[in-house]
């Protein structure tokens, strides 16, 4: 039976959460109806005609894509205008949209972190800081001999997540109490008798996004007809995510040779710049698509350079005043690296869900512009 498009649509929001979408975007659900069957998803940066040419031709049921299909107002649809042709086109071959924009550019593993990645930065930072992860803790007590299978699952639903460290728990052996009453039908025990059990306190920290599918696995998991649990509000601080990345160049070199480091680790076929040819790059900043505005928190950042897309002439006037060299990669090259992050993500997260659905990245994606 294919997977329901909300189900998809809910493991992208796992790698980029809706809630740190800028104020001024449009993400989520673009067109189609949530609750429809797809069998096959494509993932891509853009919805045009062309992509959606190829999704008609490839039987695919929902686009996951970047830039908002739908993004200012919309005040009338006409056939006979290109935004209207597409939306027309997409209905009549019933292909569902779904966004992920800002919040894929702000979210730990999205655009700014895939970028520099591809260039080899370490030691990163975000260089405009949204609000961090909120985390609760969950307490759950288990009977000693199902404690594996709890913490297992509850693992794998996305708890105990702290840094770069996984499966994080702890375990304190205790002896818990109950009475079943009349209607029960208790794993242990006998209706109207009070039983004392060895169980086993189980802590784990949860961020907030992911408390639903943690609570059902561990309810799924658990053994008692009405498993004990709480849930613990918390005031630690995740790991900031937000706009733009900033760190250590992979190698010291002049601006002139890292210009061609770019060129080739984002295998363009051209690109801007600007800046003293001879300075040394030994820090970087980057902001895919367009990040030229940021560049007064990359010089303050101590960047030496600023890779982004978009850059104007004022914004270059600018950075070139300032002392900060630039590099504009282009607004769709700076941003294709993120496809194949999300199909990879779709795919696992799917196959993990035991979802029947085939995720497939798009071919027909272009950038805009051509070099001569």
């Amino acid at each position: 039976m294919p997977a329901k498009a909300k189900l998809v649509a809910a493991l992208v929001d796992e790698l980029a959460p809706p809630e740190l979408a800028a104020d001024w975007d449009n993400v989520g659900w673009q067109l189609g109806d949530p609750g429809s069957g797809v069998g096959r998803v494509m993932v891509a940066l853009d919805v045009t005609p062309e992509v959606c040419a190829e999704a008609r031709d490839r039987g695919v049921g929902l686009i996951v894509c970047h830039h908002p299909l739908l993004f200012k107002s919309v005040k009338s649809i006409r056939t006979d205008q290109p935004g209207g042709a597409l939306l027309a086109e997409l209905i009549r071959s019933n292909i569902a949209v779904y966004t992920a924009h800002t919040n894929l550019d702000a979210a730990n593993g999205g655009v700014n972190d895939v970028l520099a990645r591809r260039l080899g930065l370490t030691g990163l930072q975000v260089l405009k800081p949204g609000p961090g992860e909120s985390y609760l803790k969950l307490v759950v007590f288990v009977p000693v001999e199902h404690t594996d299978a709890v913490r297992e699952a509850v693992g794998r639903a996305g708890a105990g997540w702290i840094g770069n460290y996984s499966d994080c728990a702890f375990q304190l052996r205790g002896t818990g109490t109950f009475r079943p009453r009349e209607g029960a039908n208790p794993y242990l025990g006998r209706q109207g008798q009070l039983e004392m059990v060895e169980e086993m306190r189980l802590e784990t920290i949860v961020r907030a996004r992911d408390v639903s599918s943690v609570v059902r696995a561990m309810l799924a998991a658990h053994p008692y007809e009405e498993a004990a649990y709480d849930l613990y509000p918390l005031k630690n601080q995740g790991p900031s995510q937000g706009f733009g990345r900033v760190g250590k160049s992979a190698g010291e070199m002049p601006l002139a040779d890292y210009v061609q480091f770019v060129k080739a680790g984002l295998n363009l076929a051209g690109l801007r710049y600007g800046g003293e040819l001879s300075r040394m790059v030994r820090k970087v900043a980057v902001c895919g698509g367009s990040g030229a505005d940021f560049w007064p928190l990359a010089a303050r950042a101590g960047a030496d350079v600023l890779v982004t897309g978009d850059i104007g002439y004022h914004a270059a006037v600018d950075m070139r005043a300032a002392g900060l060299a630039y590099i504009d990669a282009g607004h769709y090259c700076s941003e294709r690296v993120v496809v194949p992050e999300v199909y990879d993500h779709l795919v696992r997260r799917c196959r993990e869900e035991g979802l029947e659905v085939e995720i497939i990245k798009s071919q027909a994606g272009k950038d805009p512009f051509l070099f001569g």
